[in-house]
Formats: structure tokens, C-alpha cells, sequence
């Protein structure tokens, strides 16, 4: 059978107690399930952080299939928010690649592992679905009170706009004499 390559996460707040746990524990775990590490994707900063450039390489590799597993401490070392959680381990599920959190005992390669995983999906499905549907309803009681949804209209001479182009005028020119921007005008004449 073949071994599995694995991908170590590792992320350590600047200071992080847990550097020397996830830079030991994480190998070790590694070799006791006899998986090759091809890459160790380590990023120094706060979890907050929009930007991590080793998790973003990861999650480039991952699409690349350079590996089948990504290995981390926790789900809190790895994912900025709960969504970007969700949304890494469907994208993993897609790519066949397993995901294995250590503290959590999560590991999608295993049967408890998967029914976990599947009880998180149908829970935030359920989330995204209830948040949709407050939405709607608040655009639609929105809507019922005269909100308008889109950007405001802009109010523009149309009248001298058909006849600057009746006169040969260019969209272009037409845009540059009234200071409108080029689409609108032809929407709003042409429509």
C-alpha cells in the first residue's frame, strides 16, 4: 500500500507556548501513522490575520495534489474562522485529501472521523440556510417599506444625451459632455 504524503500546519502567535509541542508532536504523529511529511507550512503571526502566506501555499498545494493529508495541532492553529474551517474541509473532501486536527481527535481518514466531519457540514448548511432565509425576509419587508436595493440612479439630461448621439456623437464623447458614466447612458437610452 502506499504511503500517504502529508502536509504539516503549523501556525505560532509570536507568543505561542505551543511552538515546541507542534513542531515535535506533529512529526511524531506523522511517523507513528507512517506517513511521509512532504512539506512543513509554518506561519509566525496572530490567527486573526487575513494573510498567512504558508497557509495560502498550502491551500495552493493542496490543488496542486502534492499531498493526501493535512496534519495540524488544532482547529484553531489552522483556520481563521469557522467558515474558512468548513469551507478547507469540503475543498479537502473534493480533492480526496484527509484532515487530521491532533488535539481534537478529528481525523476525516477514519469512519468516526467522517461522521463528525459530515455532522459539521449539515450543521453549518443549516446555518447558511437560515441566515438566507432572515435575509430575504428582511429584504422583502425592506422592500414592502420602499428600500430600494442597487445603487441610487443617476439623474442625467437624456434628452440632450439622444440628441448629441442623433448628431453623431460617440458614447464616449457623450459620457465626457454630460459626466455620466458611459454604460448608464446607454442603458438608459438604448434600454
Amino acid at each position: 500500500m502506499k504511503k500517504k504524503r502529508a502536509a504539516v500546519y503549523i501556525r505560532i502567535s509570536t507568543n505561542d507556548q505551543h511552538m515546541d509541542m507542534q513542531q515535535a508532536t506533529l512529526p511524531e504523529y506523522c511517523e507513528f501513522r507512517r506517513w511521509d511529511i512532504v512539506e512543513t507550512y509554518q506561519d509566525t503571526m496572530s490567527g486573526s490575520k487575513d494573510r498567512r502566506p504558508a497557509l495560502d501555499r498550502l491551500m495552493q498545494d493542496a490543488k496542486r495534489g502534492k499531498f493526501d493529508v493535512v496534519v495540524v495541532w488544532r482547529f484553531d492553529r489552522f483556520a481563521r474562522s469557522t467558515r474558512f474551517l468548513l469551507e478547507s474541509l469540503e475543498l479537502f473532501k473534493g480533492l480526496n485529501i484527509d484532515f487530521v486536527s491532533c488535539s481534537e481527535s478529528i481525523d476525516t481518514s477514519t469512519d468516526m472521523g467522517k461522521a463528525v466531519f459530515t455532522i459539521i457540514a449539515a450543521i453549518a448548511e443549516l446555518e447558511r440556510s437560515t441566515i438566507r432565509e432572515r435575509v430575504i425576509a428582511g429584504q422583502k419587508a425592506a422592500k414592502r417599506k420602499g428600500v430600494r436595493f442597487g445603487r441610487p440612479e443617476v439623474e442625467f439630461d437624456e434628452d440632450k444625451a439622444r440628441k448629441l448621439r442623433s448628431r453623431g456623437c460617440s458614447w464616449r464623447q457623450i459620457s465626457a459632455e454630460l459626466d455620466v458614466p458611459k454604460d448608464t447612458i446607454i442603458r438608459r437610452i438604448e434600454g
